[in-house]
């Protein structure tokens, strides 16, 4: 229980460090303020470690991996998106995108804030190798469709910024913001499929079939077939600029309802929580 007390210290200050890193961010577009941006970008490196710390500390209280339930996946949610959206961003030092990207990080684990925090046993069908490659590949994945989105949402709200040294320094062209989402969106759909081929193998051990159009195995597939679509128009037709934005938020969307809206409003197997004592939520 000591871990656990840690565990919920750690993750609220993680919240606080993120609504200030999204803050900062906000202070840095709006008024233009380097200096802003660059304590924004600190700060969310240390609410980044500061989250990190939280759940290694569930993991250790809680004597398995935390990825069980609908607060352990969303709060694992975030920090991928947040992972995702440090390498990005030193790896393009690309400042802006946190005034896209950090909203979302700070909107996520906030959900996962008001989820049921309790520790309990895991359902058989959970005591498996496979829960921690299953479920740490859709974090990644929906990471890497999370900054995705965020750079689509600049992308199209580039034209409306006024043109000026600061937009042209910190705002890439609208080329490199579609190069940049195309990235992380092929990035985030190789991920999906190893989700999406993990699930079916551990399923089949658990429950006998590979698949079984459960809501959840279903709006996953539906996920996987939106940003199959988008790649391949993208390779086939050189599909690029509004349209192409647009899908990859479209596809974010979908991500969110699979995660969240599948598990709130549709009866499914992955949904232990809504009836027993522990839950698959990705």
């Amino acid at each position: 229980m000591d871990f656990l007390r840690i565990e919920s210290t750690l993750f609220y200050g993680a919240i606080g460090l993120y609504l200030a890193s999204m803050i900062m961010y906000f202070i840095f577009f709006v008024s233009k303020t380097e200096k802003a941006g660059n304590i924004g970008s600190f700060i969310i490196k240390i609410g980044f470690g500061l989250h990190t710390l939280a759940l290694i500390s569930r993991g250790i209280g809680a004597g398995r991996v935390p990825l069980t339930n609908q607060y352990e996946f969303a709060t694992s949610f975030a920090w991928g998106i947040a992972l995702c959206f440090i390498i990005f961003e030193n790896k393009y030092s690309f400042r802006a995108m946190g005034t896209f990207v950090a909203p979302i990080i700070f909107l996520i684990i906030g959900y996962a804030a008001m989820q049921n925090k309790d520790v309990r046993p895991l359902m058989p069908a959970l005591q498996s190798k496979w829960l921690a490659i299953h479920v740490s590949l859709a974090i990644l994945s929906y990471g890497s469709f999370g900054v995705a989105a965020g750079v689509s949402c600049m992308y199209l709200l580039r034209n409306k910024f006024s043109k000026d040294d600061f937009i042209s320094k910190h705002v890439p062209s609208l080329d490199k913001l579609d190069a940049l989402s195309y990235r992380a969106i092929s990035l985030g759909f190789l991920l999906l499929t190893l989700v999406i081929i993990t699930g079916a193998i551990w399923a089949e051990s658990a429950w006998g079939r590979y698949w079984a159009w459960d809501p959840k195995e279903t709006w996953s597939l539906i996920t996987w077939i939106i940003y199959a679509i988008y790649l391949h128009m993208r390779i086939s037709k050189g599909w690029k600029g509004k349209k192409a934005a647009i899908f990859s938020v479209i596809g974010f969307i979908c991500v969110l309802f699979t995660y969240i809206g599948v598990n709130t409003l549709i009866p499914s197997i992955h949904s232990y929580a809504l009836v027993g004592d522990s839950t698959l939520c990705i």
